[in-house]
């Protein structure tokens, strides 16, 4: 598959492993690291320019997304890299700046998670939700609002369909693959 959406920035070009789909609207830069079966949706923005990003097996990023990273300084050697886990679900016109997600996770439509903050295992994090800095979330929960607040522990159906949307997604990027 002809990736011209992948870019170099400094000598440093997007790792993708085995079957990624990156739709043609979608741009990364620099020091990306795509594992098998992640999905980039059209209108995504990715800059692995001053930091690096990761995202997981089988995690896929909507439309319109934005995800970017923490330069490194002084006042904070290591910058903040963006790290996504596996089988997460980043829903349309997402945010996700320099923080880390962990593995089954739902970040809603518009939500905005900032520089430091941890999101671990098992989220739901709610649409129009802004996870503010170096905020760390307790696994296995519903956090809403603008900052988030926890609201409840994850139902088992809710925590079942955090893995159920990923394989969706797998599925769909499969049937994009294969009309190309």
């Amino acid at each position: 598959m002809n990736q011209t959406n992948t870019k170099m920035y400094n000598g440093i070009a997007p790792k993708l492993e085995d079957n990624v789909f990156i739709e043609g609207t979608a741009v990364l830069y620099g020091d990306i690291t795509l594992k098998e079966d992640v999905s980039i949706w059209p209108m995504v923005a990715a800059r692995g320019d001053v930091n690096t990003i990761f995202i997981g097996a089988r995690s896929n990023i909507q439309d319109g997304s934005v995800l970017h990273v923490t330069r490194k300084s002084a006042s904070n050697p290591n910058g903040n890299p963006l790290i996504i886990g596996e089988d997460v679900t980043v829903g349309h016109k997402a945010m996700l700046h320099g923080c880390t997600i962990g593995d089954r996770v739902l970040v809603g439509m518009g939500a905005i998670v900032m520089d430091g903050a941890v999101v671990g295992n098992d989220y739901i994090v709610g649409a129009g939700s802004l996870v503010p800095p170096h905020k760390v979330l307790e696994d296995g929960y519903l956090y809403v609002g603008n900052p988030v607040k926890k609201v409840r522990p994850l139902k088992t159906s809710e925590m079942e369909f955090l893995t159920v949307s990923a394989d969706n997604y797998v599925r769909l990027k499969n049937e994009y693959l294969e009309q190309l």
